[in-house]
């Protein structure tokens, strides 16, 4: 298999490095509290024991503990607001320059870099993916902190034309307490997408990661303090889905920005309508990744393996929908399953895997549990669909990569985000019937196109439901792009200048003649 799609580079550092993360950051204070945990959080400054019960991060691949972290309760939630709507509106921050918070952006991403290589065995340990993959979304993540160093002091206001004898200024200021949830696919990347713009645009923030890989933003929140951010404008509180609710319902978070599962982010949006609370939600997927007879049939082939396989299938944008002419179907079929088989799953330190595991042994079994459903109403299973039996991956929450079809696109399996690496294989007839059964999804995130025919790939993209659309490629993305869902895949805009933007609101100002 071409490893054109994949990025997957030799790693020669010793694999071994890490059995316990180290905590960055100085020791915990004592709170009184009778549990006792290995890693304190990061909040209004200083590291800090939580009130609430411990958490473990597991090693997906071997199943062991990494570490223990502290969790915040309500309690120490209040404590990390109050201190950021104080740190907000200190002069020290709410009167700095712009170009002076783009120094401590830019030094964000200097630090990445600095730290790069121990960073992506954290998040390796804690997460499953791949060495080189890992690597891969540090350097994005530096990239992201550069990025909106350089916006905060390119941001202008304007002056519209006056109706009367009046100076009239439209101006934008921040919003003010961000709270930021974020999921377990991706946290390098994702954390940095949150926690940039939200910063550049003179907000405080308070991160809650997820409670499934909690360690990268821990890291980010010692990271920010050497950067040079007051105390109190930048916090990441470790905790379960309690944590998340109240961030969702405090009265003193005036924002929240969530990206993960829809049903998730339908309950934020509910109960932020009832605060007239605005937010930012990225939502789930399930991306049509679509072949037409004229494509390059080798690059496609590559291209749909990487854009359902990579990760493990655990993105929002993975191409789980294979939308495949019916005159090519049976071929392009067998190129893909032979793909499907030639890709080794195994430990993410091991240069030569493509799969490492998945998150947690309790994704593992909800994948297989769709699958098995998806069976069991009548697909045909071409390859995988089983927990693997080599000694070597027992131990993990390890899934290989899967492909079924001979069902349509209205079954479950079609339907529902599975989050892992299983695609089902569709086909079509002709281009109608192809933009009716790819819009046929509550989902509107991303989708791929595979044609050399321009007049084609005009006419079914502009048709397509989608945030997102690569033509004769998969998975390109940049900081500098708007990245927005349709329909059930979110509300508001990440990345680029609109992504800054949903964390400012605008003021007018008249001034007098």
């Amino acid at each position: 298999m071409s490893t054109e799609f994949w990025n997957l580079p030799a790693i020669n550092e010793c694999t071994s490095i890490i059995y316990k993360v180290g905590m960055t950051g100085p020791p915990a204070t004592s709170r009184g509290n009778h549990f006792m945990a290995t890693r304190p959080f990061f909040s209004a400054g200083v590291w800090t024991e939580g009130r609430g019960m411990p958490l473990e991060s597991r090693n997906p691949a071997t199943g062991d503990v990494i570490e223990v972290l502290s969790s915040a309760s309500a309690e120490d939630l209040d404590e990390a607001v109050r201190a950021a709507r104080q740190a907000v509106a200190a002069p020290s921050w709410a009167d700095l320059a712009p170009h002076l918070r783009a120094r401590m952006l830019h030094k964000m991403g200097e630090l990445i870099d600095r730290d790069r290589e121990r960073l992506a065995h954290v998040q390796m340990v804690d997460n499953g993916k791949t060495l080189a993959e890992c690597r891969a979304l540090l350097e994005s993540a530096a990239n992201t902190f550069r990025y909106y160093a350089a916006a905060c002091e390119t941001m202008e206001g304007t002056v519209p034309p006056s109706r009367g004898a009046y100076l009239n200024i439209a101006v934008d200021v921040p919003v003010g307490v961000v709270g930021a949830i974020t999921p377990w696919n991706s946290p390098a990347t994702l954390e940095a997408q949150k926690l940039a713009p939200i910063l550049a645009a003179g907000n405080a923030v308070i991160l809650k990661p997820s409670e499934v890989t909690p360690l990268i933003g821990l890291e980010y929140a010692s990271l920010a303090r050497e950067a040079g951010f007051p105390g109190g404008i930048v916090s990441v509180l470790t905790g379960g889905i309690e944590l998340g609710r109240a961030m969702v319902s405090h009265p003193g978070i005036d924002m929240i920005s969530f990206t993960g599962g829809t049903a998730g982010g339908r309950h934020i949006a509910a109960e932020a309508a009832r605060q007239l609370k605005p937010v930012v939600l990225e939502l789930g997927g399930k991306s049509p990744h679509i072949v037409c007879a004229d494509a390059d049939l080798e690059k496609a082939a590559n291209a749909v393996a990487m854009g359902i396989f990579s990760g493990a299938g655990q993105s929002c944008v993975a191409g789980s929908r294979i939308f495949i002419e019916k005159r090519i179907a049976s071929a392009f079929t067998a190129t893909l399953v032979g793909i499907a088989r030639s890709l080794r799953l195994g430990s993410p330190a091991d240069p030569g895997t493509h799969l490492g595991p998945l998150v947690s042994f309790a994704h593992r079994d909800t994948v297989h549990a769709h699958v098995s459903r998806a069976v069991a109403a009548g697909a045909n299973l071409l390859t995988g669909g089983a927990l693997p039996t080599d000694e070597k991956l027992a131990a993990g929450a390890y899934y290989p990569p899967t492909l079924l079809n001979g069902l349509s696109n209205r079954s479950d399996i079609a339907q529902q985000e599975v989050f892992g690496p299983v695609g089902v294989i569709l086909t079509f007839e002709n281009d109608e019937d192809l933009i009716a059964q790819a819009n046929d999804s509550a989902f509107g995130l991303a989708a791929g196109l595979w044609t050399r025919d321009i007049e084609r790939a005009w006419k079914i993209a502009t048709r397509l439901q989608t945030g997102t659309l690569w033509l004769n490629s998969y998975k390109n993305l940049s900081i500098s792009t708007p990245f927005q869902g349709h329909k059930q895949s979110g509300l508001g805009r990440e990345k680029g200048l609109d992504g800054l933007r949903q964390y400012l609101q605008s003021k007018a100002i008249f001034w007098p003649a």
